[in-house]
């Protein structure tokens, strides 16, 4: 995944220095930078516009937080009801939920783009592509691919230099945190447990973007062993005694459920986390979501983790 992203930054680098070479003295606007375009999205399907999209439809918050952060705002016409960052998306016309959006609503927009998801492949995206749509299908399933997935929709929407930008500066903060921690020896690395949910008390195993982000901030996630979300018992995670506890807080009544079962369960009274107070909550869209606030929960982790470094 480096090395592929790598390579599409540097084409993208050389290309933008190619343009200011060539450019007169008063620029045109990225999105009016050549077309037609063809790309491999993260499904590994190949997506062909004849034109620069300009009606653009989000099927997931993930997506919606990166064509807004990539100052596409204007462009989109429409997101899912979970679509609530930044606060502006929420004033944008829905389309239904995350795995139910209506494909009627999505056509009658004049969509020229929609931005979906793995989760769409089997039925919502053949039903698109049935009406004539361009789909472009976003799978970051790690932290570098949230940069090639920022890059990819850059370069379909005709925004390749600011998606240059905006991956420049989460690449600069993650290195932020690395540099201090990637040298940490397993001794230095505190066991830590990301809880996902308490009732029944669920965590994040290796494959995840939380397992990802306790080990760049420089820890040890006691649920290693475990792939993907799983459930995990009481009992195991009292026998891994961690020493730091993070619980995904939520938005509305209940939000913090997982953060007080963590803080006030009796049975984890003698863990290292309870005794030393270092149980945190956490935004669960900043560690959940494949977007460009995944640095925003990296850089928490840290600071949970390793607050001698990062204070």
């Amino acid at each position: 995944m480096k090395s592929k992203l790598h390579r599409i930054y540097t084409v993208f680098l050389v290309s933008t220095i190619a343009l200011f070479l060539s450019a007169s003295c008063v620029s045109p606007p990225e999105s009016a930078l050549p077309s037609p375009i063809e790309v491999i999205d993260q499904l590994g399907r190949t997506v062909a516009l004849d034109k620069t999209p300009q009606r653009i439809v989000s099927l997931a918050p993930s997506n919606t937080e990166i064509l807004f952060a990539l100052g596409l705002s204007d462009r989109v016409v429409a997101v899912t009801d979970y679509c609530n960052y930044p606060p502006e998306a929420e004033a944008k016309q829905t389309i239904g939920g995350f795995s139910t959006p209506s494909i009627e609503e999505i056509v009658s927009l004049s969509t020229d783009l929609v931005l979906a998801t793995s989760r769409h492949e089997a039925k919502i995206i053949p039903q698109l592509e049935d009406r004539g749509l361009n789909v472009l299908a976003l799978n970051p399933e790690t932290i570098d691919g949230v940069l090639e997935a920022i890059i990819l929709t850059g370069m379909v929407a005709g925004v390749e230099e600011r998606a240059a930008e905006l991956v420049a500066g989460m690449r600069q903060r993650i290195e932020s945190v690395t540099d201090k921690t990637d040298g940490l020896p397993l001794e230095q690395r505190p066991a830590t447990c990301y809880v996902v949910w308490h009732d029944p008390l669920m965590t994040a195993g290796s494959g995840t973007l939380q397992d990802e982000l306790i080990e760049k901030a420089g820890g040890l996630n006691i649920a290693r062993e475990l792939t993907d979300y799983a459930d995990i018992s009481l009992e195991a995670v009292i026998a891994a005694n961690p020493e730091v506890i993070i619980a995904g807080a939520g938005h509305g009544s209940g939000a913090d459920q997982t953060f007080q079962f963590a803080k006030t369960e009796p049975r984890l009274r003698d863990t290292e986390a309870r005794r030393h107070d270092r149980i945190y909550a956490v935004d669960v869209d900043l560690t959940s979501r494949p977007g460009p606030r995944i640095v925003e929960g990296l850089e928490e982790f840290a600071q949970f983790i390793h607050p001698e470094l990062f204070n």
